[in-house]
């Protein structure tokens, strides 16, 4: 049944997607992506920060073995999420100095892993807060109409698809080791607090043109091999504590975005719900193809991640991760993204058309 429903799916993608030339056409004009590691593809790279993954053995299943910066052996889901809109290859990051002239018209990459709805989770770590990604959207819109003319400029910001994908970091580099925050607030607390900046944020972004924005749900938290061996007393699985609070974000957000569906009419905007299929490897990895779920492929998979931990001096790096469900410790496999974003596939559809 789900097989047959994943196939009818695809056809539907392959009409919508159409052809020009013989070529088949992007869905939307271009893809903007903003929010924290899950989808940086480099911006870090050109920090002054220790939140790096521009070294082996990240990336090293690309086809050319370079580490980008994404927090990957691979693709990440929004990588794969492009290419099933149409787009050859990805957005460079935008502070890249490569990233101008024509790559403005597919689109950018604002993230910045240590990034998240908390700007102070960001000045932790040197990365870029998410409100300062909105402005580097403000000097994109500037850049695009200079290369694309003022019209069109505003229609590809109408037409374009928005990805928002924060949380996790606020909650996981932040919220539960920062004793000022954890004992002043409550999760429960905190969430409040993210999610009226994701609602803010989101009002931003539709002042600004957006009208196609898709943001994340926070994944299993307790379910992060990191969290598991920080916060799991011992136990080799999940935290429950951790996987509670993911869920109750997820909630919030949830209505919340009911509440701004209603009072922007013309805005089409969706949860793409992360927590149930990454939950699903976990607690079942062998039913779809994979072997290990309670440790990520590089080093001891226990606590390993970014170049300081993550690296070829890494002992215990596995030799093929297609069948694990994290690369390292806190960020997913490209077969675990691939996963993921086969998961998405009906919500994007409605999402883009």
């Amino acid at each position: 049944m789900e097989v047959n429903k994943c196939l009818l799916l695809v056809l539907a993608l392959f009409l919508l997607l159409g052809t020009h030339g013989g070529e088949a056409q992007p869905l939307v004009p271009a893809v903007l992506t903003f929010g924290d590691s899950s989808v940086d593809v480099g911006n870090n790279d050109y920090l002054y920060t220790i939140i790096k993954a521009n070294y082996p053995p990240y990336g090293r299943d690309f086809k050319n073995q370079v580490a980008t910066g994404r927090f990957c052996n691979g693709k990440l889901a929004t990588d794969i999420t492009a290419e099933t809109l149409g787009f050859e290859s990805y957005a460079p990051a935008y502070l890249s100095p490569a990233a101008s002239g024509n790559n403005l018209l597919i689109g950018a990459n604002f993230a910045s892993a240590g990034s998240g709805y908390y700007d102070h989770t960001a000045l932790l770590y040197h990365a870029i807060p998410l409100s300062q990604q909105l402005e580097y959207f403000k000097e994109y819109q500037s850049k695009l109409a200079a290369v694309a003319g003022s019209s069109q400029a505003q229609s590809i910001i109408n037409g374009s698809l928005y990805i928002i994908s924060a949380g996790a970091s606020d909650f996981v580099q932040n919220y539960y080791i920062n004793p000022f925050l954890f004992k002043t607030q409550t999760a429960d607390q905190f969430s409040d607090r993210l999610i009226s900046i994701f609602s803010d944020t989101v009002t931003q972004l539709y002042g600004m043109g957006a009208r196609r924005i898709g943001v994340t749900s926070l994944p299993p938290l307790g379910c992060l091999p990191a969290a598991i061996t920080l916060f799991g007393h011992g136990s080799s699985g999940c935290v429950s504590r951790l996987n509670s609070d993911s869920e109750n974000f997820n909630g919030k957000m949830n209505a919340t975005v009911d509440s701004l569906s209603s009072q922007f009419p013309d805005l089409k905007i969706a949860v793409f719900d992360i927590y149930t299929p990454l939950l699903s490897l976990v607690t079942s990895p062998e039913s779809q193809g994979f072997t290990e779920a309670r440790r990520g492929c590089c080093g001891t998979g226990t606590v390993e991640t970014t170049v300081l931990l993550c690296n070829p001096k890494s002992i215990g790096t596995c030799p093929n991760a297609t069948t694990y469900v994290f690369w390292d410790a806190v960020h997913p496999s490209e077969a675990a993204n691939q996963v993921i974003a086969d998961s998405l596939l009906a919500e994007g559809i409605n999402l883009v058309t």
